[in-house]
This record gives structure tokens, sequence and C-alpha cells, in this order.
């Protein structure tokens, strides 16, 4: 699988949070039905209106894994975006992003099959060939601006990783 390396300060996100389990993959239908909910009531345009596009090569929005729980086999998914104002809608959580190195992979194609396929590839396939693990750490889905519908559409993966020792 091909991949670059890129590097991170910290950074904030704003955006909105939800656990989910990652038991019998639930989180792959969990997680889709989330972003159409989100795009249904208007968030993501009010996410986007407050973005900054700073570090993640001007993402729109953002997914984003967290917190995760490996004995409740549970995350929280975050949509969000890059933001460093103090201010945003009192609904609306922040969060911060360590500094981090990342292992970022291209997903081409309509969501939430592209990205997914890719996702589980990644865990598959590249973990297994490689001599870099897993930091623990957030994992982030940036997408592009463009249709994510459309056969060409390009997001990106972002794995936090070190190498093993």
């Amino acid at each position: 699988m091909e991949y670059r390396i890129s590097e991170t300060p910290a950074f904030k996100i704003i955006g909105k949070g939800i656990r989910v389990t990652t038991q019998d993959g639930e989180n792959f239908k969990i997680i889709p039905a989330f972003w159409e909910e989100c795009s249904r009531n208007g968030l993501c345009c009010q996410l986007e209106t407050l973005a900054e596009k700073a570090s993640l090569t001007c993402a729109s929005l953002l997914g984003v894994c967290m917190d995760y729980d490996h004995d409740l086999k549970e995350l929280t998914y975050f949509i969000g975006v890059e933001s460093a104002k103090a201010d945003h809608p009192d609904q609306l959580e922040e969060r911060e992003i360590p500094a981090s190195t990342w292992a970022v992979f291209e997903s081409i194609g309509p969501t939430p099959d592209a990205i997914q396929s890719v996702i589980k590839r990644i865990y598959a396939e590249w973990f297994p060939a490689t001599d870099f693990i897993h930091t623990g750490g957030p994992e982030l889905e940036v997408y592009l601006p463009g249709d994510p519908n459309d056969a060409n559409y390009r997001c990106e993966i972002w794995i936090p990783i070190k190498k093993m020792k």
C-alpha cells in the first residue's frame, strides 16, 4: 500500500462526537448513519463555516476515531473541523489532537465504501508488513473538497504511528 509520512504539531478541532461499538463491525454501519444525520441537520455546513484550513491539506471536514476502549470495544467518532477559534456554538465540543507522526493513505472512490476498504487494508495488510505500530492516538479521516459520492473522490486516512522498538 502506498503511503506518506507526515508530522503535525498539536491542533484543535471542534465538532460533535458519538460513542460507537466496534463489535461485529457495527462502527461501519453507525458512522455512515451519523454522517447522514449531520448532513441532514445542517451540522456539516455549520462546521465548514468554522473551519480554519491550516495544516491538513485544506480539509473540509474531519472524521476522527478517538478514545478507544479496548475492554468495551468502543470509541468516540467525532465529526469536526480544524479550528483554533476560542468561541464556538455551545452545542459543539472542542478536542485537541496531539502532535503526531502519521502514515497517510489515500482513498479514491465514493464514501463510505472506499474509505472503509482502505481502513480494513491498513490493519490487515499494511501494519503486518511494516515495522510501524499504532500509537493509540486519534485516527483521522481527512475529507477534501469534492463530491464524496463520486467515483473519483479523493480523501485521506491519517494513522498515528511510531517505529517498533
